[in-house]
C-alpha cells in the first residue's frame, strides 16, 4: 500500500509507516502478531515477585527477562540502552527502535521526529524499590543515591536515546494515556508541526496500581477474561507499543499499514474510578471519531473494545456499541485484546492501534481467546473459530480511564 490523496481537503492524511511492540507474547511486533493468532495457546498471567506473597489475588502478564536483548537493574532496557534505563522506558525504546527500522527512517528524519508517549504510572515501579527493601521511606522519586528523579520521563528517555530533536511529550491520564497521546501526535502532523512522530505507550509492572486494584475488588485472581460471566476484574500487563506516524509527504514512497482517520476525546467526570452507567460520553466520543473519519456504523469491520474484564465496563461498553453501531452492532466482530496481554494501562490504546494496523495489513481478525462462559448481559460477537476476514477495512478502538477520560479512534486500511 502507498499513500493516497487526503480524506478531505481540510483533513490531512496521517499514515502509519512502522510499528514495534514488546509484550508478554514476545519481543517484537511479529511475535505479537503470532501470539494473537495463537488464541488457544496465549500467554497466562503469573505471580509478581514480592507482591503476590502479600496480595495473593494479584497476577500480571509480564515480559520475559531479556526479551529486548539487554537487561539492566530495573529490567529489560532495550538493545544498546543505558543500563540504568527504567523498565517502562526500556520497553518503549525497544519498541521504538523496531518501529523506526520498520518504517525505514533515515538519520535526518529521525533527528527531526517528535516523540509522544502515553504511560499511566511511568517509572514508579523502579521508584518503589527502596520502599520494598526498607532502605528508603519517601515512597518514590528517589534515584537510589538520594537524588530526585522524575517518574514520567519515558518520552524523554526515548528521545534522548534516539537523538530526536522534535517536540517531546509525555501523556499520563491513566488508562487512556496512549489514546490521548495518539490524538496529540495526529494533531502535530495535521497542524504542520511535525512530519514524523514516534507515538506509543509503555508500562512496567508497578506494585501500587496492582495492589490498589486488589483493594478495589477489581483484580481477577485467575486471568483477564472480558465479557465472560465469571469475570472478577482485570489483570494488568506490561510492555510497549510504538507506531511511526507520518504526513503524506513524509510517507511518500513507503509501504503503509493504513491511516488514522479519526480520533476524539471526551470526559464524563462521573466518579473517580467507576464508569458512568449511562455511557453518554462514551457514545459521544465514538460518534465524534466516526464523524472526523467520515465513516458510518456500517463501515466498521472490527471493534477493539476497552474490554477490561471488570463487571461494569464490559456491560456498559456493550450497551454503548449497540447505540453507536445500531443494527450493525450484532454482526460487527470484536477483538478482545486484553484477553491476550492483560490490561496494559496507559499503553492499552497504543497496543490496540498496533493490532488495528496489523489487521489492516493482513486483512484478517485473529480468533479471540475462547470464552468459557459468555455473559448474557453483554452478548457481543467474539469469533473464536479461526481468523475472520476484515471485510470492511476500518477498525474502531476504544480506551477509557479513571476520572472519566474517554478516547476513540477509527483506523482505516486500504479498501480491499
Amino acid at each position: 500500500m502507498s499513500p493516497s490523496s487526503p480524506t478531505s481537503p481540510t483533513t490531512p492524511d496521517v499514515f502509519v509507516t512502522g510499528i514495534g511492540a514488546i509484550s508478554c507474547l514476545g519481543g517484537s511486533a511479529s511475535e505479537f502478531w503470532t501470539g494473537l493468532k495463537a488464541a488457544a495457546a496465549t500467554a497466562r498471567p503469573t505471580p509478581v515477585p514480592g507482591l503476590t506473597e502479600r496480595v495473593p489475588d494479584v497476577l500480571a502478564y509480564q515480559v520475559a527477562d531479556g526479551a529486548t536483548g539487554a537487561t539492566g537493574p530495573a529490567g529489560p532496557a532495550g538493545v544498546g540502552a543505558r543500563a540504568d534505563l527504567g523498565r517502562a522506558a526500556g520497553f518503549a525504546l525497544a519498541a521504538a527502535r523496531e518501529a523506526v527500522a520498520d518504517a525505514g527512517l533515515g538519520p535526518r528524519e529521525l533527528a527531526g521526529a517528535a516523540v509522544v508517549i502515553g504511560t499511566a504510572v511511568g517509572e514508579s515501579g523502579g521508584r518503589e524499590s527502596g520502599d520494598r527493601d526498607g532502605s528508603t521511606g519517601d515512597g518514590g522519586g528517589d534515584g537510589g543515591d538520594g537524588g530526585w528523579e522524575p517518574m514520567f520521563s519515558v518520552a524523554a528517555s526515548v528521545g534522548g536515546e534516539l537523538g530526536t530533536f522534535g517536540t517531546n511529550i509525555s501523556v499520563s491520564n491513566a488508562c487512556a494515556a496512549s489514546g490521548y497521546a495518539l490524538s496529540v501526535a495526529v494533531d502535530l502532523i495535521r497542524r504542520g508541526e511535525a512530519d514524523t512522530v514516534l507515538l506509543g505507550g509503555a508500562e512496567g509492572i508497578s506494585w501500587v496500581p496492582l495492589a490498589s486494584f486488589s483493594r478495589l475488588g477489581a483484580a481477577d485472581p485467575e486471568t483477564c477474561r472480558p465479557f465472560d460471566a465469571e469475570r472478577r476484574g482485570t489483570v494488568f500487563g506490561e510492555g510497549a507499543a510504538v507506531l511511526v506516524l507520518q504526513s503524506a509527504r513524509a510517507a511518500a514512497g513507503r509501504r503503509t499499514y493504513g491511516r488514522v482517520l479519526g480520533t476524539a476525546w471526551s470526559c464524563d467526570a462521573h466518579h473517580p474510578t467507576a464508569p458512568d452507567p449511562g455511557g453518554e460520553q462514551l457514545v459521544r466520543v465514538a460518534r465524534a471519531a466516526l464523524d472526523e473519519a467520515a465513516r458510518g456504523p456500517g463501515d466498521i469491520g472490527c471493534v477493539i473494545p476497552h474490554g477490561t474484564g471488570t463487571r461494569q465496563n464490559d456491560v456498559i461498553e456493550h450497551q454503548v456499541l449497540h447505540e453507536v453501531l445500531g443494527e450493525h452492532a450484532a454482526r460487527t466482530p470484536l477483538f478482545s485484546l486484553k484477553a491476550f496481554i492483560g490490561h496494559t494501562a496507559g499503553a492499552a490504546a497504543a497496543f490496540a492501534a498496533v493490532s488495528a494496523a496489523l489487521m489492516a495489513r493482513h486483512g484478517e481478525i485473529p480468533a479471540n481467546v475462547p470464552l468459557a462462559h459468555p455473559d448474557p448481559e453483554c452478548p457481543v460477537l467474539l469469533p473464536q473459530d479461526g481468523p475472520t476476514a476484515l471485510e470492511r477495512p476500518n477498525v474502531l478502538v476504544n480506551a477509557y480511564a479513571f476520572g472519566g477520560s474517554n478516547f476513540t479512534m477509527v483506523f482505516g486500511g486500504e479498501a480491499r
